[in-house]
Parts: C-alpha cells; structure tokens; sequence
C-alpha cells in the first residue's frame, strides 16, 4: 500500500458513489503520452468501498524527469499489463460515477482519450477538487495538491504515486465533509450540474460529442438550420448551450427550440473556422448574425501610375485580380464611396483625381474652399498629388495572394490525422483527408466566391501566427494533388 492509512476515514452525509482518480503519465499530451499507473479510490454513502492501483506499461520510455518526479522507473513498468489490458476494468469502475480528481481536466482528459482508444466512453459527473477548493476556501492564494495536504493535515507519504495523491484528494474532501456535509454536498450538486437539456435531446444522443475541434449544427424540430458554431473542444461548447444560466433570451430560444444537434470533427481550430464561415453562409442559420450572408463585396482598386484614379470594383473581379491594387473590403459601394471621400477630407485630396467626381476645366470647387490643393488645376504637381493618395489609401492595402496557385494547409488532428484545407487566392475550396479525397475534378471548375471573413481569418493564420505546414498544389487543378512527391512520412500522416 503506498498510502499509510493508520485509519479509516469516511465522510458522514456525503450522498452518492464516487470514483477519487489519479494518474502518473509519461508526459502531459493525453494523446502522444501515456499512462503509467492509476489508482481509483471507490467511496459510496461517504464510505471507502475499494482501493485499486496499477501500474501500466505505457509502451514508450519515461522521461528521466518524471521518473526522478514519480519514482516509476521504466524498470518498475516493464512486464506489466498495458492500458487496453485493464481498460475495461478502469471503466468499470468510473462509468456512470462521479469522477473526481485534482486538476480534473488533466485525468479525466487523459482517461477518456485512452479509453476511446480501447472502445470505450467515459459518461457521468467530473468533480475538480481545485475548483473545489477554490469555491470553499476563496481566502487563500494557493490550490495545488501540496497546499491542501498542507492546510488540512493530511498525512501523504506517497506524493507523486497514483494512490497516495488520489488518497490525499478523498481525505480534502472528507475533512471537509466533516465540518459541514449539506454544505458541501450542495457545491458538489453545483460544481457538477449537468445543463437541462432541451426536451427533444436526449443524453445518449450527446454522449458521443467528442471533446475535440469541430463545427456543431442545431435544428428545430422541422429541421430549419438555427445555429452553427465551432470550438476546439466540441462538447463542453455545445453543452455549455444548455447551462440554466443563460446569458440572454435569445440564447434561451434557441435552446429550447433545439431538436437535433449534428457536428463535424476538425483536425484543428482553422478547419473548424473556415467550416463555421463556410456553413453559416450555406445555410444561413436563424441565430447566427456575425457570419451571415452580405451583399456583394467592394473594395477600392488603384495602382500607383501618375494619370491612375481609384476605382470601385465588385464581386468577381475581387477574386480574379488577386487583391493586387486593391485597398479595403466594404459591404457596399455607398460604404466604399464614404471611405474614401473621408480620406480625401483627411489628406486634402481632389475629388476628381479620385474617382469620386467628374473632370472638368478648371478648379474643382474644394479648392476654392481650402479642401483641395490644386491638382486638377496645375497648382499641385500630379506625383504629389498621387503620393498623398498612396499613403492615404496604405492603410487600406489588401495582401496580396503570395503563392502561384492554390495550396493546401496541413492540421494534424490531437488523434494523429491530418487534414488539407484547400485555399486558392483566400478562396476556401474545401477539406480533405487523403489524397483520395483531394482528387476531384470539379474542385477548381467554379470560380472561387471570394469572402471577407475567411480572407482576415487566412490572412491571420496564414501571414500573423504561427506559420502552418503548407503544401503548394500541381499546376494542373484537374488533379489538384501536392507538387512535391516526396511527403513526409510522419505518424498518421496523408500527405
């Protein structure tokens, strides 16, 4: 036992059956790294029912730092049973519980990844002694397992072991039951809340939401679009929907009115955002606003020539000429129109000079009234003229499509797989997971239909963040496959 237990603790008044979980993981990336113990302490009606531990041959080597940190060496693990060996004996033990652990997002993420892999869900309530121990003792600045052995004096001999640390975690909230059980039974009830759900969903139908990146979909009853969304962890976003607290009326219709939810698993956060863009404008949902379908675009084209005067352009042309001499993107060309007579007022800039009145002989009138510095009337030289209008419109500029053709950006999904996100001059075209998938004929066939919110999001993701693996497509867009035959060969990899 790596717990000294000189006596049995139980905890009088605490309702219900609870599974006290800790984990020693090789690592803390639930998806690359792996188990190398758990123990789960069984407690029923405040009372310990079962102890059990294990170490897990986790199948790669543990780091020299964890085993310096845990004491589990890779000698200790080797020979012993693998997860998917005990992985029904886990779930057995903590389906339909309440789960609880320190820092619970940790455990009860890595368990339910490794689950998922051996074929199992994780369902029931998920109690964080952290945020526990937040809600009941706000006053103090520190939160962590140590501090709360600390403060409670409990009296763990095996820090950093599964079973000493899930011990320490069932003696906190025993103490504290001690002192005040309703109390504490009642921030149990609110710290686990499960949201109401609407009368026409069921919870099976939502169990199978995996908390990974991805679009979700809500219907009505006669199957009329209502909302699209996307989050890096689908499930607690879609059931965050259904929290009592609603932050508005609106939030609380849609809820109700919500019959069938349907979602679509993401390799990353961009794919879940251009689908999101992509799908709102499709289906023009009854709640979403930000995203919805505009009237044709406009921008501003000008090139820096001395007789050159800006031009509203619209539509297709925005996508065909690539941005280039290009500056803003405006809903309309009465928007576009007051934009730029702004920054003729701004920059003193001739109105005829910019495409916003007719030429004339003479003056124009805004010179005779100090608004205008005499271009149109030889007063001002034209490249002056010009240079002010460029740096007045350099705000404006639109970034220009920086590849020959279209590419494909790679996201490795949390799992391993990866998927292609198909861009053509700040066009999306589509998804793919495989090659297979990427050959279709009619991909390119359509002229892009170019879209200000998946231009900035691309523009962002593309040239401002991190930079992403992106794979230049072949020439010919019949085939629309990577140019580059020698693809990495990485785990999981398509490309």
């Amino acid at each position: 036992m790596l717990y000294m237990n000189t006596a049995e603790t139980s905890a009088p008044g605490l309702r219900g059956a609870y599974a006290f979980v800790d984990l020693e993981t090789t690592g803390c990336n639930p998806v690359y790294d792996r188990i190398t113990e758990i123990a789960i302490v069984s407690v029923h009606d405040g009372a310990v029912v079962e102890r059990w531990q294990q170490l897990v041959d986790p199948g790669i080597s543990i780091p020299d730092a964890i085993q310096s940190l845990t004491g589990i060496t890779n000698a200790m693990v080797a020979g012993q049973p693998a997860f998917e060996d005990v992985a029904a004996e886990v779930h057995r033990r903590l389906d339909g519980v309440t789960f609880v652990a320190h820092n619970a997002r940790f455990d009860h993420g890595f368990l339910r990844n490794a689950l998922k892999r051996c074929g199992f869900g994780l369902r029931g309530p998920v109690l964080c002694t952290v945020k526990l121990s937040r809600r009941l003792f706000p006053q103090h600045a520190r939160h962590n397992l140590d501090a709360i052995i600390e403060r409670h004096g409990i009296a763990c001999v095996a820090r950093h072991r599964a079973l000493g640390d899930a011990e320490a975690t069932w003696r906190f909230v025993a103490d504290v039951a001690a002192k005040d059980a309703g109390g504490l039974q009642r921030h149990i009830e609110e710290l686990t809340r499960r949201p109401a759900l609407p009368p026409r969903l069921s919870e099976p139908e939502l169990d199978a939401l995996p908390d990974t990146p991805g679009v979700y979909l809500f219907f009505d009853e006669r199957e009329t679009p209502l909302y699209v969304g996307k989050s890096v962890r689908l499930r607690s976003r879609v059931l965050s929907h259904f929290a009592a607290d609603h932050s508005s009326h609106r939030e609380m219709q849609m809820a109700q009115q919500t019959a069938r939810v349907e979602w679509r698993e993401c390799a990353g956060e961009l794919g879940a955002l251009l689908r999101e863009s992509q799908l709102v404008k499709e289906l023009t949902p009854v709640y979403n606003r930000q995203l919805r379908r505009q009237a044709e675009l406009v921008s501003i084209r000008w090139r820096a020539e001395v007789d050159a005067t800006p031009e509203i352009v619209a539509g297709a042309r925005i996508a065909s000429e690539g941005l280039r001499e290009l500056h803003g993107l405006f809903r309309s060309r009465t928007q576009a129109k007051k934009v730029l007579l702004a920054l003729a007022d701004e920059h003193r800039l001739c109105l005829r000079l910019c495409g916003l009145e007719k030429k004339a002989p003479g003056a124009c009138f805004r010179y005779q009234v100090g608004k205008c510095r005499g271009a149109c009337a030889g007063h001002e030289h034209p490249l002056q003229h010009q240079a002010r209008l460029a740096a007045a419109l350099a705000g404006l500029k639109l970034v220009s499509w920086p590849w020959d053709g279209a590419i494909g950006i790679v996201e490795r999904h949390p799992d391993g797989w990866e998927e292609m996100h198909v861009v053509d001059r700040w066009c999306y075209l589509g998804s793919f997971r495989s090659e297979d998938e990427l050959r279709q004929r009619d991909l390119f066939e359509r002229a892009p239909a170019f879209d200000m919110d998946t231009y900035k999001l691309l523009v962002k993701h593309l040239l401002r963040g991190r930079a992403p693996r992106v794979v230049p497509l072949a020439a010919r867009r019949d085939e629309c496959l990577p140019v580059s035959a020698g693809r990495r060969q990485r785990r999981g990899a398509a490309w």
